[in-house]
């Protein structure tokens, strides 16, 4: 149960009885085929920093990410950060779905990614990340799993930039009168620095990748 408006909590699943029921009714040809989705759906992260003779379990350091998740979101890094020489590309993230494809190349390349990570050349600690693909419901957790799993965690900042429609925004007075676009937040509790707009208020909430 959560002790405040915005908290992560986990909440209880049948899903991996519903999986074990679907398991019984499967035929090999389907079992094949399902493998061979999976083995698509799996998700790469390439990082220029590691190379052959990296330890396979060295980490980033890594002290502020920022993630900007959508085509609004990745728009606005590009205009009003990444447009300067101060930052590098480090790291791409390639995947396959319904509205996404990326080649199985093992190169990055600008041209053929949908999901990049630049570091500050001043301070190479800090990373931001340009999201503007579409990333399934079921490769959410990998995403995050393979891209954290990379990182260094403790004393980690996470922002995380995301927009939705004015439509979705739930409130008690007309959405016409509102200022477009407005900005509002929502924090962790270990959060302790100035909140720089309003916080989101109930019952509004985040979805997809950004809620993930």
């Amino acid at each position: 149960m959560a002790t405040f408006f915005g908290e992560v909590v986990v909440a209880p699943s049948r899903a991996g009885v519903d999986d074990e029921e679907e398991a019984r009714d499967e035929t090999p040809e389907d079992r094949e085929i399902r493998r061979e989705l999976e083995k698509k759906r799996e998700i790469d992260v390439l990082w220029t920093w590691k190379s052959a003779e990296s330890a396979a379990d060295e980490q980033l350091v890594c002290s502020k990410l920022i993630v900007a998740i959508g085509h609004n979101a990745a728009a606005f890094l590009s205009s009003f950060i990444l447009d300067s020489v101060c930052w590098e590309v480090v790291g791409v993230v390639k995947l396959w779905n319904e509205w996404c494809r990326t080649t199985s190349t093992t190169n990055i390349l600008l041209t053929d990614s949908f999901c990049l990570f630049y570091r500050l050349i001043a301070d190479p600690t800090v990373l931001l990340c340009q999201c503007s693909c579409y990333v399934a419901e079921d490769q959410q957790f990998q995403w995050l799993e393979k891209v954290f799993g990379c990182m260094r965690r403790e004393g980690l900042q996470v922002t995380i930039l995301s927009t939705c429609p004015v439509a979705d925004y739930k409130t008690q007075e007309s959405t016409l009168t509102l200022p477009s676009p407005f900005l509002k937040a929502l924090k962790t509790k270990e959060f302790k620095e100035h909140v720089c707009c309003p916080l989101l208020e109930q019952p509004n909430i985040v979805r997809d990748l950004p809620a993930a």
